[in-house]
This record gives structure tokens, sequence and C-alpha cells, in this order.
């Protein structure tokens, strides 16, 4: 099928703002060369007209449009829009009713493009340049000291009282915020203080303005005069906002627009302000937030370390040594009164794990309390502390006394942090697995890249390789054979071909000559390419497909609010129910009594009691409930961008596990979409040139397949390649019916059958007998009339996708209902649907008639998925549970999606279905690990068992349970990793 078609679209569809509240998403697909005025064609002055739109800087002007109700609306404005000459590229918002064009001034104006909205039919206005800066942002911080549910449900709400926020989202699982925030009344700086307000430490990783950020480090000295010179040097640049330098850590960060500068600029200038004396390069560790992982695992890896090296010692003292004769008698023998060395060395070694080493579960705690939300810190914070304290109330009056046998529980406070600690080191370890598909994404982009040097003729003097860190905007960069592709851009010199099947998914190598695009991190396979720098840095694809993902990772699923739900009240009900155990079995012991064999020798009810409230504490572990949704929607999310399916988050995955019907689009979607004309029959005697020439002058305005096939078709009866259609006048065109012109002296109408008949135009028995066959051989017949006659039906085709049947067919397995819904004929659609398999066809739909049709279905009790490409898709996908485009369709099909199939490929519906499922019983049974941890292990830890069996759950044991129950949990979700598609073909054989 068109890979380039595939590629451009899908480039396309990831250029978007942050914020649908800002500016629209507004990328050129192809090379950035205006359109010209037809007098300038004709004259054949192509190249000086397209100078001297270049040397003129473009414009964007956004105007507020009046009428629109649907995206058929959307796209009639888009497509009028774009035909002016001049304009580069256009973006229409149906929700917000807004149009923001780029555009050249020499050859169009403001005022010409607001009356070309009002002839579609519908208001425009010219919005004011300040109304124009996109004040809807969307800014990421990454979080530091978040331990559970309860901790992120507090920077959550924290953020969402700021005024000016409109969303927060807090992902526990990679540690990050996401806000949606109005830059008009807060700034991203106020986020950041109110995150550490609520008690943690956060750091901004993008504050989602319309500019790019890098960090540069100085290899020289930096005093303050220098940082003076330097500060104002950049500041000069044109494009820099910001710039920010620390000498401590000898680094420069630096905000700057691309399109006016760029990295290699700011390190000339810094460089020459230092007049020699420095060096600047990349600052070697760019990702704070890999940085930060690293750091964490450092952490607690040695705090882990030096505990154990502390408890270990504890623990052979107390539950080894202690059976070993000659050891025994050295450890028991009095230091003071009643007080043991034994006893003594455990005090010594546990003082620093539980105050030095196990100080951030203290910190963790107060600001805890301080908020009203006490999380884990403060269950592990009351829980040692007991142990601890009342073990040196223990030793202490025994040394004040001459017959106090003293217990102490030393080995429980500071082996119960080693285990916490061990615990969370291996889950901090898993949870940075679970972000894997990122990274490998973020691998793609090659580490270096050939910039080419011209001289003022056009002739290339030399070359350079350079970081690809370092490429600007309009670099032209040399690609070769077998080398990877290093930024987003347009091929300006030789021909070869890209394998793109690590962003698109599109197994084939796609032919590349002089003019077409290509993305970042594919790999060029054979002949040398020059490539023109068009996106870089956070504008390419591959940054903006890894900024998609990691939106998704950060959206809750809706069966996240279970889990915040029992949070709330989980630290509190368990922090009172230890404190009931302990009553219950301090009571019963001192008012009814225990027998002598319950009690062991060494300790009386009332530590017996202790034991038992200790353990009810520790055991429990609101962590593992936290982690149970996210980390397996990181690792489903990863996975499927990995096959080609990005799934936005945890809803549409969610959702699309419950999916028990799908409705499909017919062109594009079930066929190819690449419509070919296969067959032609005139009524009237003319030349078949003459006819083509009457149509395409007529089809050549329209954005729909069929009409580009007859376009195409057309060119055939023509030698030249650039053929110049007869003008049309009076253009309209009726959404699903057809087109009506006034081609030279004949009144030319292309369309259907019901199109026709309301134009009072009279079909002939042989017109209809001939529709009916072409319609039982699944072809669309469009009729041409000339002046209210028909002179002919053009016989269309879009062949079929070889796999749909299977597709269909494993669908049914699955328990999946499918109905197709297209705007094409009856005949067509039923043939089609025979073709694949669907028996419940709707045909000749309206895009509104669509999405009621979806709308009826959910009524039905069904839960739908839309699968569709195009415009007219739009309303049924975004009424859909659970939207799906095909990767090769339209922006505004993309954007209405919560699922995008990159591959334009049918077997993701099932991987997207299946993978949806398998994440959801991965969850399901996170939650029984979690649950049952708490469920079966408080009871037990609490002493249900001790009557009958005097089996009794250690403190130190209950905690080690507990730090199992995080790790459990993410290392089940990480089983996802190794999630297989469905083979379709096997099942079909079975």
């Amino acid at each position: 099928m068109a890979a380039g078609t595939t590629r451009a679209l899908f480039l396309a569809c990831f250029r978007g703002g942050e914020g649908s509240g800002g500016r629209l998403a507004l990328r050129p697909r192809y090379a950035p060369v205006p359109r010209r005025t037809k007098a300038a064609a004709v004259a054949g002055d192509l190249e000086a007209a397209a100078g001297a739109a270049e040397e003129e800087e473009e414009k964007v002007a956004v105007f507020a449009v009046t009428g629109m109700t649907c995206a058929a609306c959307a796209g009639s404005v888009e497509k009028a829009v774009k035909r002016l000459p001049g304009v580069h590229d256009a973006a229409v918002d149906v929700l917000g009713c807004r149009a923001q064009v780029a555009f050249y001034p020499a050859f169009v104006s403001e005022e010409k493009i607001r009356e070309t909205i009002e002839d579609v039919g519908f208001g425009a206005k010219l919005i004011d340049e300040e109304l124009k800066e996109k004040s809807i942002l969307v800014c990421r911080l990454h979080i530091k000291g978040m331990t559970c549910t309860s901790c992120a449900n507090t920077v959550e709400s924290a953020l969402q009282a700021v005024p000016g926020v409109q969303r927060a989202s807090v992902a526990l699982a990679i540690e990050e915020a996401e806000i949606r925030y109005n830059r008009r009344v807060v700034a991203a700086i106020q986020l950041v203080n109110a995150v550490e307000e609520s008690g943690f430490e956060a750091i901004l990783v993008t504050a989602g303005e319309d500019r790019s950020r890098i960090d540069l480090k100085v290899d020289g000295i930096l005093n303050e005069r220098s940082v003076m010179i330097v500060k104002s040097s950049v500041q000069a640049l044109p494009g820099v906002e910001d710039i920010k330098i620390d000498t401590e850590l000898q680094k420069i960060t630096i905000s700057y627009k691309p399109d006016q500068t760029g990295p290699r600029d700011l390190i000339e200038v810094i460089e020459s302000a230092g007049s020699g004396h420095i060096a600047v390069s990349i600052y070697p560790e760019a990702d704070g937030r890999e940085q930060h992982r690293n750091g964490e695992i450092t952490q607690y890896r040695q705090s882990f370390l030096w505990s154990l090296l502390f408890t270990i010692p504890v623990f052979l003292t107390s539950m080894v040594f202690m059976y070993i004769p000659g050891l025994k008698e050295g450890l028991d023998k009095k230091v003071v009164n009643m007080m043991s060395i034994g006893e003594l060395l455990r005090w010594i070694l546990s003082t620093p794990v539980q105050f030095v080493i196990g100080r951030k579960f203290y910190t963790g705690a107060y600001k805890a309390m301080c908020h009203g939300s006490p999380n884990m810190d403060v269950l592990i914070a009351l829980g040692t502390n007991t142990a601890y304290f009342y073990s040196v109330y223990s030793v202490l009056r025994a040394a004040t006394s001459e017959n106090y046998m003293s217990t102490d529980f030393f080995e429980t406070s500071s082996m119960l942090i080693s285990f916490i600690l061990l615990g969370k080191y291996l889950e901090i370890l898993a949870k940075g697995k679970t972000s894997e598909a990122i990274a490998k994404l973020m691998d793609l982009a090659p580490e270096t890249a050939t910039v080419l040097m011209y001289d003022k003729e056009g002739n290339v003097v030399s070359e350079k390789e350079i970081d690809s860190r370092l490429i600007q905007k309009n670099d032209v960069i040399k690609v070769i054979p077998g080398g990877k592709v290093a930024s987003d851009g347009f091929v300006i010199w030789g021909q070869s071909h890209v394998n793109e099947s690590m962003i698109t998914g599109e197994s084939r190598p796609v032919a590349k000559r002089k003019g077409d695009t290509v993305i970042g991190g594919t790999v060029n396979e054979n002949g040398v390419l020059h490539v023109r720098a068009t996106f870089v840095g956070s504008e390419s694809a591959l940054a903006q497909i890894v900024r998609l993902v990691e939106s998704a990772q950060m959206a809750k699923a809706p069966v996240q609010k279970f889990a915040d739900q029992i949070s709330k009240v989980f630290v509190p009900l368990v922090i009172l129910l230890s404190f009931l155990t302990w009553l219950t079995w301090f009571l019963a012991g001192r008012f009814h009594g225990y027998p002598s064999s319950w009690i062991p020798s060494s300790m009386d009810s009332f530590q017996l009691a202790l034991q038992f409230g200790i353990s009810v504490m520790v055991i429990a572990c609101p962590c593992a409930l936290g982690l149970a949704t996210p980390t397996a929607v990181m690792v489903a999310t990863g996975v499927g961008a990995s096959q080609g399916v990005l799934i936005k988050g945890g809803q549409a995955l969610e959702s699309a596990q419950k999916v028990d019907c799908i409705v499909f689009d017919k062109t594009g979607t079930l066929t190819i979409g690449k419509p070919i004309v296969v067959n032609t029959r005139l009524f009237k005697n003319m030349v078949l040139r003459e006819f083509y020439d009457y149509v395409a002058a007529a089809e050549v305005n329209s954005e729909h397949p069929l009409a580009k096939a007859i376009v195409e078709h057309a060119k055939n009866f023509h030698s030249e390649e650039t053929h110049i259609w007869p003008e049309a006048r009076d253009f309209i065109s009726v959404t699903g019916h057809g087109v009506k012109a006034k081609i030279s002296d004949k009144s030319v109408i292309v369309g259907n059958k019901s199109f026709m008949l309301s134009l009072d135009i009279d079909v002939p028995v042989e017109a209809s007998e001939i529709l009916m066959e072409e319609e039982e051989k699944a072809h669309t017949g469009i009729i041409v009339a000339m002046d209210q006659e028909i002179v002919g039906i053009i016989s269309v085709s879009d062949p079929i996708k070889p796999n749909a049947h299977e597709v269909i067919s494993y669908l049914k397995s699955m328990k999946v209902e499918c109905i197709m819904v297209t705007g094409d004929n009856w005949g067509t659609a039923k043939a089609i649907g025979k073709e694949v398999g669907i028996e419940n066809i709707i045909a000749e739909a309206k895009p509104e008639q669509k999405a009621e049709k979806v709308k009826e279905l959910q009524l039905s009790g069904k839960t739908v998925a839309m699968v569709g490409d195009g415009i007219n898709d739009s309303p049924a996908l975004v009424a859909a549970n659970v939207g799906m485009a095909i990767g090769a369709g339209t922006d505004v099909a993309i954007e209405a999606a919560d699922i995008v199939l990159m591959k334009s490929n049918l077997e993701d519906v099932i991987t997207a279905i299946d993978l949806s499922r398998k994440a959801f019983f991965r969850i399901r049974m996170n939650y029984v690990w979690a649950l049952g941890y708490n469920i079966i292990g408080i009871p037990i830890a609490a002493g249900v068992l001790f009557p009958s069996t005097r089996f009794r759950l250690p403190p130190w044991v209950a905690g080690a349970a507990m730090a199992a129950s995080s790790v459990s949990v993410v290392c089940w979700s990480l089983l996802l990793r190794y999630y297989k598609r469905p083979l379709i073909t096997q099942k079909r054989q079975t």
C-alpha cells in the first residue's frame, strides 16, 4: 500500500502541542516549500517563486470559526484553506472552534483566508495576537519521596488545589506528576513549590512550553565576570528564553526556540564569550530522571548493605549464639546488675540502624503526619520505634534492678528496617524495568551524525561528524547505507530504501527519493541520502512517540480508584487494628491468664501482646495496592508501542479489555484504502480522454479517496506529468454523495445514484443494471452526468486487505461481534461484508449516522470499539468506548482515537484487545497478591493461629512479607514484557 502516505500521516499525528487549549497541531507533512500561484507555475518560474517565499518569514494566523458541528465541518474548512496559494499548512479544532493557518503573506492575506472560510459556509473572525499565545500547558514533575498511594494522593490533592490547575495526575510507579495548567494564572515554579509544601521534593522535567531545553557542561573556570559575560551573550541570541548557570556543577541550562537558534550556535557563543578559556559540550547526564533513578538505586543498595552490616551481629547474638554453648554463657554475662553483654551489644548495634540508616522513615512519617495523610513510613516508624524503645526500657530496667529479667526486641527493629530497605531496593530495580520500552525507543536515535557544509553556490565543501543532539533545524545530514537517520527531515539528494519498522511498524523498506520525508531513528538500507532536518529535539517524531507513551503511563485506569479509596483509610485502620490486637492479648493475659505453654520462658503477657501488635503494624503494606495497576499499565503500554499499537493510557486499556462489539469502517480499514479505476462505461459518443478531463476537473477539488483514484486514472491519458485540468467554477461537495461543478461550458455532476435522483437527474435502467453488476463484484459505481444527463459510469475497486477475513474470524472466536458501517452503497458494502465474513452491515451512512449507530449499540449494553481512518470516522471514534485509528489515516481520526494502530494492520485490532485483556488479568492478580498478603497475613500476625498451633509471626518475618508484597506485584506486572501477539493463521487452521 502507500507507504509514503502511512509514513507522512503517522509522522504528522505526533506534531501536536500538549494541551488542546493551546495552539493546534500545525506541522508540515512534506518539505516546507510553499504553494505557488498559478501564474508563477504557468510562467515556469517555480524556483523564483519558491525562493521569494522562503526568504519571507512564514506567518501564523488564528481564526475563531463559528457554525462547525462535527469533524466533517472541520475537514471542509481545512481543505478549503489549504487550497489557497501560499498556505503552508492549516489545522482546524472543531471542539475549540478555531482554525490555525501558516501562510506566506506574499501570496495570500489574512482577509483572503477569512473570506475563504466564510465561502465554505462558516463564520470566521481573526483572533487578536495576544489570544494566539498558547495559554494551556502540560508540565511534568519528577516527585521524590513518595512511598505509597497515600503519598501520590497527597501530592495530587495539593496540585489540584493550586489556582489555574485544570488537571493533575500523579503516577507512583514512575514517580512523576503531569499537570495541565493555565500559564496566565500559575507558573511552573509555583507547581514545584506546591509539591514541596506538601512534604515532597519536585524536579521540573518540562514546563510544557513550546521551546527546547539543553544542558551544557563547561570545562574551564567560571568566575563572576565570565558568568555575567556568558549570560548576557547568550541572552542576546534570538530565540533564547532562559539561561541558568550552576558554577558548582559547571552546568549551563538554556531554554530556546529551535526555529531561531540551536545547540551549536549556543556552544559557539559561549566559547567565544569565554575568550577561548572554556570548552563547552553536552552535559553527560542529560536525562535527570534516569540519573535520579540510578542515584536512588545506589542509595538504597548502600543503605541496605550498611544496615546488614549492623543487623547480622544483632540477629546472631539474639537467635543463633544463644543456642551455642560457650557463646551463650559469654553473652549472658552481666555487665550492670541484670543487664547482659548480649543486650548491650544489640542496643549499640541497632541504634545506628534505627536512627541513622532508618532516618528516611522518620522524615517521611513526619511529613505525612503534618499533612494528615499517614503512609507506609508511619507504619514502619511506629513499628520499629515501639520495638526499639520498649527494648531500651527493658534493658535500662534490668540495669537498675537486681532481679528483673529483661526481654529485648532490638533484632525486630533492625531486621525490619533491613528487610524493608531490601524490598525498596528490589522494587526500584523492578520499576526501572517497566520503563524499558521508552528507553529502547530513545536508544533508536544515533549517537552521531554527519553534517554537510555548503558554500555560497550550494556545493558541498566539507562534512563534519557531530553529536546528534547538536543537530539544528535546516542542517543537511548525510546518511550512509546501514546508518541511522539522525533527524526528521526530507530528502534533498539521493535515492534509497529506508527501514521504518522500528517507528511505524511497516515491515517493508520504503523507497525514498528527493522530496520524501524521513523519520529520525530509522535505518537507511542502500544508497546515500542527504536529508534536511525539519524537526529536531523535542519536536521529532521519536520524541513525540516517547511523550505519548509517557503520557499514557501517567493516565490512571478507572480500576485504580479502588486502590485510591482503600489507601485513604488503610494506614489509620492498620494502626487502630494493631493497637486493638495488642490490647486484646494484653487484657486476656492480664485478667484471664495464659497457659504456661503459650508463653515463651523469656516473655511475659505484655511482651507477647506487643509482638503481635508490632507484627500487625508492619505486615500491612499499602504500597502493593498502589503499584498493582500502574506497573501493569506501564508495561502494557510500552509493549504495545514496541508492537505498533499506541494505547493512550489506562482508561483506553481498561475499556479495550471489555470490548464485545467492534464497528469497522470499510475504506482504508477493511480495504487497502487506495482505490483504483477498473472499468469505464460510456452512454454517449465522446472521446474517453475528454470524458476524464471533465470528471478529473471536478474531482481534483475533492479529498475523497475515490476522487483521487479517478484523478490518478485520468492522468494516464496525458503524457505530461503536471497536466493542468480545466478550471472548475461553482464547486459544491456533498459529503457522502458527490460533487458538482461548472467545467468549461458544461455542468458536471459526479456521485452516487441517490445524489443524481436528488438533483432530478433520470437514471436509465441500463445504468441501474450496471450499478448492480458492479456492486455484486464489490466495486463502487460512480455516475457521471453532464448537463442533467447521465453520460457514463466509472467502476472503482478498493482491494480488501489480505488478512481481513482471518482477523474477523479470530475476533468471532474471541466472542467479539463485528459490524461494518460505511458511507458506500449497499451493494458494494454487502459484497465486501460477504468476502470478509461480516453479516451485520450498515451502508450509505453519514458521519453522524456512524456515531448514532455506536451509541445505539452502547444503549443495548455493548462495549463498543470503532476502527476507522478518515475524518468522517472521527465522531464515531469519539462516541465509542474505544476508538482505534488506522495509522495511515487522517490526523483528525488519530487525535480522536484512544488507540492508534501504527502499522495500519488489522491484526493489531486483535493485539490491542488481547494485550489489554492480559494486562487486566495481571492487574486482577496483582490485587489478589496485594490484598492476599493483608487479608491472610494480618490475622496470622494478630495471632489467630497461636491458640491452636502456637504459631506466631515474629515482627521481622512480618516485615519481610510486607517488603515481598510490593516486589511480587511489580515482578508479576513485568512478566507482561514477554507478551506474544496471537497468531491468527494458526487459529484459523484449528
